[in-house]
């Protein structure tokens, strides 16, 4: 490599680690409790718990779930419901209109005793709440999602040229080495050292994270191709007037897809079942398969499969990398290891800092001197 292309390498590894180091700093200290939002939550109470009754007490109709959230909520629609992944716990999210996407509340219903448990205007607190607004789009919806997407982009382009500049940086050192002899050497060679043993983590997250501000664009793109080649038979058709039976198209569902759980049904009229159908969602029993979805159609009319597929690929990047991102793979474990990487990304985008500081504070001082050399020389030889 010239030292000219080095060079080049350089200034792209200043600029786009300049544009988005404070941005970052940002998403890595909102970041660090949503790794542990389900603990959190559950410590501030927002976790819906269930009531205490019998471990093998039958769960009651969702048919029957459905009538109590209405009449909790008499003038609004259920868009969706959502059962609980640990309890025996509905969370059911209403909206004004059914074909809304603006949820206004989400109530929580224990499905064995029919007993409401809680509500609120999200499954989560008003703490991990306001965080995940900041962290996903600062507060600005699709807009910001997309900004921080580019910020994403820049820090990607950031750790690829850091990985091109560093083999030139350490070809006169050992792997590891950090030299004490000044401060600012001394953080150099530390913010060198730690991008180094976190580049493939950081690649991870930021490439995860690219894919997560996208998520609006990519469930668009799946609602105008695949589903409506899903539905489009029934285009034409009235819908349904009276739906059949949410619980009879949730056992439909799971007689398709045997062994699979519901992840969420969609009722009819939402964006993401029809007019005509039930979208049963369903997920599998693996740490991998429990994060991708399977839309399984089901005729609101009278309760029988419609259709079903599986999902493109740019949905499973989507649902693998909403996970991944942070850390929801492994249990509590690999969230603490998560959180650990993500502490030390903070040394590395502080150190970042730093070194820029220090460098804007010493650069007036050596023009200074090379003034005063020059104008030295030119007394010591007229």
């Amino acid at each position: 490599m010239t030292p000219r292309t080095v060079r080049v390498w350089k200034e792209v590894h200043k600029w786009t680690s300049l544009v988005c180091t404070l941005f970052l700093l940002m998403l890595c200290v909102t970041g660090l409790p949503l790794i542990f939002h389900e603990e959190i939550d559950r410590a501030l109470g927002a976790s819906a718990a269930p009531d205490s009754v019998a471990a093998d007490a039958p769960m009651i109709s969702l048919d029957r779930i459905m009538e109590i959230g209405h009449a909790e909520r008499p003038n609004e629609a259920i868009t969706f419901a959502v059962p609980d992944d640990d309890d025996p716990v509905w969370h059911l999210f209403f909206a004004p209109a059914v074909n809304s996407p603006k949820v206004t509340a989400a109530v929580s219903i224990d499905g064995r005793t029919g007993h409401i448990l809680r509500v609120g205007d999200s499954t989560r607190s008003p703490f991990t709440k306001f965080v995940k607004d900041l962290h996903t789009d600062l507060f600005l919806d699709e807009k910001g999602m997309l900004f921080l997407g580019a910020i994403g982009l820049c820090f990607v382009v950031a750790i690829i040229s850091g990985i091109v500049v560093y083999g030139p940086f350490m070809r006169r050192l050992d792997f590891g080495t950090v030299r004490p002899r000044t401060r600012r050497l001394y953080w150099l060679d530390m913010h060198n050292l730690t991008g180094m043993v976190l580049v493939a983590w950081m690649l991870v997250v930021g490439v995860t994270g690219i894919i997560n501000t996208l998520s609006q664009q990519i469930g668009r793109h799946w609602q105008r191709t695949e589903l409506v080649d899903m539905i489009a038979p029934w285009r034409n058709m009235p819908p349904p007037t009276q739906p059949a039976s949410v619980q009879k198209a949730m056992e439909t569902a799971l007689a398709f897809a045997p062994g699979m759980k519901v992840s969420s049904i969609a009722m009819p009229g939402s964006p993401f079942a029809g007019g005509h159908h039930y979208g049963v969602y369903l997920h599998g029993d693996t740490p991998l398969t429990s994060k991708l979805l399977m839309p399984v159609m089901i005729n609101a009319a009278d309760g029988t499969f419609s259709e079903s597929r599986q999902l493109p690929w740019y949905a499973k990047a989507l649902f693998i990398s909403k996970p991944l991102h942070f850390g929801d793979y492994g249990g509590l474990p690999l969230k603490i290891i998560w959180a650990l990487l993500d502490l030390v990304t903070l040394v590395v985008l502080g150190s970042g800092l730093y070194l820029w500081a220090a460098r804007l504070r010493t650069s007036p001082a050596r023009r200074t001197d090379a003034v005063a050399h020059g104008l030295t020389q030119v007394q010591e030889h007229p």
